[in-house]
């Protein structure tokens, strides 16, 4: 498929941490049959701390949506607590911790990344996500 054509794909999964392991080879699929395996690397990192997050926090099911238009890889983790994320902390002060250091991984590594409530069809939550450009 050519890179300026634009694609979504939503991955729903339980609350267990097996689910982390299969997102992240979900993506790594998605991103090499779209001939974006440049992003490959970083983006497994970003979807790992996403939904690791997602389903290690919450009680829940959980989504992971992956999108691309305009040269953006978007990578979003739903999951059902609508409760807003911790603020990650500096990297400086987590790189060394083998926990709690997701968020701060997030923000070092994506171009943006955010936060936003959601309901829909009854179901409340929020949308976890970061936005990681093509370097072409």
């Amino acid at each position: 498929m050519p890179e300026n054509e634009s694609w979504e794909y939503s991955l729903h999964i339980p609350n267990d941490l097996r689910a982390v392991t299969v997102s992240r080879r979900t993506l790594r699929l998605i991103l090499t049959l779209h001939g974006l395996i440049r992003l490959v690397d970083v983006a497994e990192l970003l979807a790992t701390e996403l939904v690791s997050n997602a389903v290690r926090h919450t009680k829940g099911p959980a989504a992971l949506r992956v999108r691309w238009s305009d040269g953006v890889l978007w990578i979003g983790a739903w999951d059902a607590d609508p409760e807003p994320p911790e603020p990650p902390r500096p990297f400086e002060e987590v790189a060394e911790l083998e926990d709690g250091r997701g968020l701060a991984l997030v923000r070092a590594c994506a171009d943006v990344w955010g936060w936003q409530p959601l309901a829909r069809d009854g179901n409340r939550g929020k949308f976890v996500w970061c936005e990681l450009a093509s370097a072409a």
